[in-house]
């Protein structure tokens, strides 16, 4: 009941378009069954020789009429019921994705993309030819065996219309067990899609990881066993509709044999007409596709409806960041953090992330975060894109509640480099420009300069128009990450954070960059992550976490005169270094010696 609530909210939408589809159904289902009444009166006419040239050239006039109306109207009526069902899927498609782009990051951690794709192609069109095609035979099925019937008894014979409808009766509560039966197997049948659909895409995108440790031989077993899964639950539908359908042919075989015999009887000793025995047999061929469209629809119903469950899932899931009762319009964005007792922990751990994280950053403040792998650095710029929540009054932003802020105006006003590093599969300039209005050439240009990423772009073919594939991958990791960076400085915002942005580029083009970020940032307020300390020594002020703590707080120098972790992090990589250096030097010592 719910689900058809769902729909019937948009089928509403296009109440016009439906009626007039029905109407002009209606038409055509009248017009079809006047003709067999005009093809018995000229039969009947002919044989007892009462009908002279005059009258069969009007029945044949009538009978052209009929035939117009039939194929005009067929054209209206997919048109109208046809393209409602197409818009509604439309709609329902763009729905499904605005929804989505509300969810939160934890929503995609717990759901696979090849299930979401899914839902956004099999099942809606599932949908759709429930919507049409199936409100279609319904319809036609109902009205067409309603005048049918009625003109049987009225023009042929009471006792053999109801002979006729014995075995309809028996095809309706056959079907209706048949649908129960084929709305499960269906279900089973999309989840099945969906987990092959997932596998794939996950290859596809993973395919570089797959060749490096040579598991070609091993995904394809595993996608075999998905497929296999797949083939499986489609057979177990196929071989339903498999037993169901020829059995109904069987008993509608069966109704127009009898009917046959015993209307040809009829006719024999006299009860009914020669003409009117050619019309009851051009009736119950009419029939036949009431029968049989039923069967379709009940089909397209229950599979309808089992894709339909599937989607209402997604629209019942509520966004876990949305923008509050407290929400209030916020002015411009200056840039002062205030981070008090901050404590978090992700969905499904038992130990916080972040733990009673105190600071204040001043606006136009570089701060630098440092720490080893899951010290919870990610997490802090997460908390503060609210990309997941936290409690009241442990973020201020200008001294405002983030929780208060809400979500446009917040994420306006700050850029953002992730780890990742994600291109789209677009040019280089539009990936650039993604995130304002207009690809402003000149300042394009000024982003990827101070990116240090412009010269490498116009030595491209192609330049600002090179296409860089599925998530960058013509791009080398430096380039992604640079191009990324330019991306963030086209905003200009208030904030920008940079999350491990220069792990892949070399030392020298790390400090032209930092050298053009300080530049570019004065006055603006700039979020380092870094595992070295080299990209981030410079700052202001520097957050060394430590299993989610602010272990240390403070600049270069005074971090370094407190000899805790941030200095025992110094010496290691300085030591690094230098036996990196000295390896290089061993290396080219054979060389050297060769030439002296």
């Amino acid at each position: 009941m719910e689900s058809f609530r769902f729909i019937l909210a948009y089928i509403k939408r296009h109440r016009f378009q439906y009626i007039a589809g029905i109407v002009t159904l209606f038409v055509v289902d009248f017009a079809n069954v006047l003709i067999p009444s005009l093809t018995g009166t000229v039969t009947d006419g002919l044989t007892a020789h009462t009908m002279d040239w005059g009258g069969v050239k009007t029945c044949l006039i009538w009978l052209f009429v009929l035939g117009s109306t039939l194929a005009l109207g067929r054209f209206l009526w997919r048109y109208f019921l046809f393209g409602a069902s197409r818009t509604i899927e439309m709609e329902l498609r763009n729905d499904m994705f605005r929804h989505l782009e509300k969810m939160s990051v934890e929503y995609y951690n717990e759901h696979k993309t090849g299930d979401l794709m899914t839902r956004f192609t099999s099942d809606l069109n599932a949908v759709r030819m429930a919507i049409g095609m199936a409100v279609i035979c319904v319809f036609d099925a109902t009205i067409m065996t309603v005048m049918v019937i009625a003109r049987m008894m009225q023009y042929v014979n009471v006792q053999l219309t109801l002979l006729a409808l014995i075995p309809m009766a028996v095809i309706a509560l056959g079907e209706i067990y048949y649908g129960k039966l084929m709305h499960s197997r269906y279900l089973a049948r999309q989840e099945a899609v969906s987990d092959l659909t997932d596998f794939v895409q996950e290859s596809f995108s993973g395919i570089r990881v797959i060749k490096a440790f040579v598991r070609e031989r091993a995904q394809l077993r595993q996608f075999a066993r998905y497929n296999r899964n797949t083939m499986d639950k489609n057979l177990v539908v196929v071989r339903l509709q498999a037993v169901v359908m020829p059995l109904l042919d069987v008993i509608i075989g069966f109704s127009s044999l009898s009917t046959l015999i015993y209307g040809g009887y009829l006719a024999l000793i006299g009860e009914i007409t020669l003409g009117r025995f050619v019309a009851f047999n051009q009736y119950i061929n009419m029939l036949v596709w009431p029968m049989l469209a039923c069967g379709d629809a009940i089909n397209m119903f229950s599979q309808g409806g089992a894709s339909l469950k599937r989607i209402r899932a997604i629209f019942s899931e509520k966004p876990e960041i949305a923008d509050g009762e407290n929400t209030e319009p916020a002015p411009s964005i200056r840039g002062d953090l205030t981070f008090s007792h901050l404590t978090f922990i992700h969905r499904g751990h038992s130990e916080p992330t972040l733990r009673d994280i105190c600071l204040e950053v001043k606006a136009g403040t570089t701060l630098a975060v440092i720490g080893r792998t899951g010290s919870g650095k990610s997490t802090l710029v997460n908390l503060l894109l609210h990309l997941y929540n936290t409690k009241p009054g442990m973020i201020l932003i200008d001294g405002r509640d983030i929780n208060t802020i809400p979500l446009k105006t917040l994420r306006e006003n700050i850029a953002y480099v992730p780890q990742d590093n994600f291109l789209f599969s677009d040019t280089l300039k539009s990936n650039i420009a993604f995130g304002v209005e207009d690809e402003d050439m000149p300042a394009i240009i000024r982003a990827t300069q101070t990116a240090c990423i412009h010269e490498n772009i116009v030595s491209f073919p192609d330049g600002y128009e090179t296409i860089v594939g599925e998530r960058g991958v013509t791009l080398s990791g430096g380039q992604k990450q640079r191009s990324s960076i330019a991306r963030a400085l086209m905003k200009d915002s208030p904030i920008l954070i940079l999350d491990d942005a220069l792990s892949a580029v070399d030392t020298d083009t790390e400090e032209h960059i930092l050298r053009n970020l300080k530049e570019n940032r004065a006055g603006k307020t700039t979020i380092l992550i870094a595992h070295r300390i080299s990209t981030i020594q410079n700052a202001d002020v520097i957050l060394v976490l430590d299993e989610g703590r602010a272990a240390e707080i403070g600049n270069h120098e005074s971090l370094m005169a407190l000899g805790g972790i941030y200095r025992d992090m110094f010496e290691k990589q300085q030591l690094e270094a230098a036996q990196g250096e000295q390896r290089a030097a061993l290396e080219r010592e054979p060389e050297g010696g060769d030439l002296a």
